[in-house]
């Protein structure tokens, strides 16, 4: 409640400047605020990137932002679930097929902030609204920028919506064919120059059965959902070319999963504030706290009793960033900053026996990580060419590391403590961009970046019957290394198409290897190797518009010692093909229909290959329709052939995706 209460007075402080801001006479410059950062450079184009503009953000068949940023290919989550059927705990983003990991390895930023949370790092997707986006910009490839240290295999970056975008009111309610709502709503108002904006977001539902009927059980129970976030922002200037940014997200969600009582939650509060000049000295000022929980009931597949509660993972986010653009002429764009992230968890949790129904143990786990980055990079401009280069250096800390264990009677079993590690690590990127002519665009670029084990990998050990997973306080930092070459052609107006082709490695990758039957163990392997070709294609032709995205990759891991078994072996949840296609029409002003196919090639549930999750292809439709002047009926389909597609395999111990799913309902605000 502390730091939500420190929310609200920042967005307090927003409204009060917004409101102070006086009029301005007829012969007083017009200021304009934006609620966005700085500009990107003029280099920017040199990495592998995609946006995935607001028009295909409000359109998306689910609504859920995780199924917007499939449409980029490369883009992976642990498993094929989405966040109303996984456990948050498993929902990190990759990019590249850099090997399934429950952790991100790619940076997740809304607004400039990180994302992933504190103790696990996973992303809560059920938390970011696509409704309330104005784009998102993923860059594929390692990075050594500002936050720099996590954009392992790229970084995805997300920008609330302002003014220009949402207008006075947008709102929309809609039902499926379940009987599940979503509900959502967001308002603003234009204070003197700046403007505020509020928005919120509720899912509930009764879900599906992720167990397959053949295998379900009187207490098998359906994969239901009950979540709800809320985000305030204000934007106001403080002078002519600088202006004050606040923002402040709660949010709440509760699910289940296979069987009764199997509950899980994530809650969060987070808030920030940002200061953007935009005069000859160029400035982007970002603070940041967030406060994270996460819940869950762990339940018997056998007896179909709880046998583990972690009934508490208290964790803290804090940091910010500085950068500054000195003026140093008009051909070269320099960028001089130091970021600071911090992230501390605890995890309490109790067991109980499946037998008897009492308690046999109760753990506490967590500790402190630190990342301190000093970073530069420059762009350089020399005619149809435009150089990049960039340095980082990071000084990381891993600490105050313990794992206690008592039994039923209070009494210490375990208590170990783990030894304070730190260190210095150096992060480099550079690329170049040539403008053949308006035809063509060729771009090279290379890069390595760095991501610390989460508190999670470090400390936490995990069961998902009948596997058990431990964790591991001696993982060492994860480290890549790639380079990539692409190709940019605009043939005619509105036609855009591009390829890249790329070769990634991380060293020291984190995998859960294992090491018995029903036992693995979070290791550093040698590394894990992507190679491959990334391909996207946009059309706009009247009131039709296309876009593609293809990925095909060849991934293994390379392993010796313990690891020597998973040597060559494609790495976990990693498929070889991923592909996808939108198609949409506007035949008159606020129509739309669309239709996206989306393809997913094989992967293996373990790092072994002895679980299969069969290739998988989903078709999607959204349709909206104007009934009034700013209403507008609304239909969507998910997965309309009603593809079985398989999310977990262990064993034969199988979870399903989301079946058909038809939704209806009304949208106003157009």
């Amino acid at each position: 409640m502390t730091l939500f209460r420190s929310l609200m007075a920042g967005t307090g402080l927003s409204l009060a400047l917004c409101a102070a801001t006086p009029a301005f006479a007829q012969d007083d410059p017009v200021i304009v605020v934006t609620g966005s950062g700085l500009e990107e450079t003029p280099a920017a184009p040199a990495y592998d990137t995609q946006v995935i503009d607001r028009d295909q953000l409000a359109s998306v068949p689910s609504g859920r932002i995780e199924d917007a940023l499939s449409g980029v290919a490369g883009f992976q989550q642990f498993r094929r679930s989405d966040s109303r059927s996984a456990n948050a705990s498993a929902q990190g983003a990759t990019l590249r097929a850099l090997g399934g990991n429950a952790t991100s390895r790619a940076l997740v930023l809304l607004d400039g902030v990180p994302m992933s949370d504190p103790f696990f790092g996973y992303i809560p997707f059920s938390a970011i609204a696509p409704e309330r986006l104005a784009q998102v910009r993923v860059t594929r490839g390692g990075g050594s920028g500002p936050f720099g240290a996590g954009a392992l295999a790229g970084t995805i970056e997300l920008e609330s919506a302002g003014m220009d975008s949402l207008g006075g009111f947008t709102g929309q309610a809609l039902a499926n064919d379940r009987g599940e709502t979503e509900l959502s709503a967001s308002t603003g108002a234009q204070l003197g120059s700046g403007f505020v904006v509020a928005s919120g977001r509720w899912d509930r539902g009764k879900g599906f059965f992720t167990t397959p009927e053949a295998d379900r059980v009187p207490l098998s129970a359906r994969a239901a959902f009950d979540g709800w976030s809320a985000q305030v922002r204000g934007v106001a200037p403080v002078s002519g070319d600088v202006e004050l940014q606040v923002r402040g997200l709660a949010y709440r969600d509760e699910r289940t999963l296979r069987f009764e009582g199997a509950d899980s939650t994530i809650e969060g509060q987070d808030a920030s504030v940002r200061l953007v000049g935009r005069g000859a000295w160029a400035f982007d000022a970002l603070a940041y706290i967030q406060a994270r929980n996460f819940t869950n009931i762990v339940v018997s597949s056998s007896r179909f009793v709880p046998v583990l509660d972690q009934r508490n993972t208290p964790a803290t986010g804090l940091g910010g960033k500085f950068e500054l653009r000195p003026p140093v002429g008009d051909a070269h764009v320099l960028r001089l900053g130091v970021d600071y992230r911090n992230a501390q968890g605890e995890l309490f949790e109790t067991a109980i026996s499946a037998f008897s129904g009492n308690v046999t143990a109760r753990r506490q786990a967590g500790g402190t990580n630190t990342d301190l980055g000093f970073f530069i990079e420059d762009d350089w401009t020399l005619g149809a060419m435009v150089l990049t280069a960039g340095a980082r250096l990071d000084r990381w800390t891993i600490r105050d590391g313990f794992y206690r264990e008592r039994d039923a009677a209070g009494v210490l079993q375990i208590d170990a403590g783990y030894p304070d590690r730190s260190g210095w690590d150096a992060s480099f990127r550079g690329g170049l961009l040539y403008r053949a002519n308006p035809l063509i665009a060729l771009r090279a670029a290379a890069y390595s970046g760095l991501r610390l084990p989460t508190l999670n990998e470090l400390y936490r050990p995990f069961v998902v019957f009948p596997v058990v997973t431990q964790a591991n306080a001696a993982l060492e930092n994860e480290r890549l290394e790639g380079f990539e070459a692409g190709v940019d052609l605009t043939p005619s107006s509105g036609v855009k198409l591009s390829l890249t082709a790329f070769d990634n490695r991380v060293k020291n990758a984190v995998a859960n290897v294992t090491l018995g039957t029903n036992l693995r163990q979070r290791r550093n392997i040698d590394a894990i190797r992507a190679r491959g070709l990334e391909a996207a294609a946009s059309a706009n032709v009247g009131r039709l518009s296309f876009d593609a995205s293809a990925s095909w990759t060849d991934a293994e891991a390379r392993g010796s010692g313990f690891a020597a078994v998973l040597d060559g072996n494609r790495p976990s949840q990693t498929p070889r093909f991923v592909g996808g296609a939108s198609l949409a029409w506007r035949p008159a002003e606020a129509w739309l229909l669309s239709a996206t196919i989306r393809h997913v090639g094989a992967q293996f549930e373990d790092d072994r290959e002895t679980n299969v999750l069969p290739a998988a292809t989903t078709l999607d439709a959204y349709a909206q329709i104007p009934l009034l002047r700013d209403v507008a009926l609304v239909l969507r389909g998910e997965n309309l052939t009603d593809e079985t597609i398989i999310t977990r395999n262990q064993s034969g111990s199988i979870d399903l995706g989301v079946p058909r799913t038809v939704w209806a309902g009304v949208k106003i605000g157009l």
